[in-house]
């Protein structure tokens, strides 16, 4: 695992009991993670995760739409989150 300064942990655990965490960390650059940020962005619904953003390692930028993984371009961790929560948003609104 990468080591790192964490920037920001949030976990909410919504009225519903469905949870979203955000862990952002701040790591030297390498070939995965160009950026110099490791991210792990998490909405689980009834314990199963619906979206995911995250960079794990050897894995780059992507991120999962229930049983969907698909490549993330990442740009900076302001788009990330608003990119995240806007998903989040789409969910709930049943459109994703």
């Amino acid at each position: 695992m990468v080591k790192g300064k964490l920037i920001k942990h949030l976990k909410v655990v919504e009225d519903t009991g469905n949870i979203i965490e955000v862990k952002l960390w701040r790591v030297e650059p390498t070939f995965d993670k160009p950026h110099g940020y490791k991210y792990s962005l998490v909405y689980v619904v009834r314990g199963t995760r619906i979206i995911g953003y995250d960079n794990a390692e050897g894995k780059g930028d992507h991120r999962h739409y229930k049983c969907r993984t698909e490549t993330y371009l990442f740009t900076d961790l302001r788009t990330l989150v608003n990119d995240f929560y806007r998903d989040v948003e789409r969910f709930k609104e049943g459109n994703l």
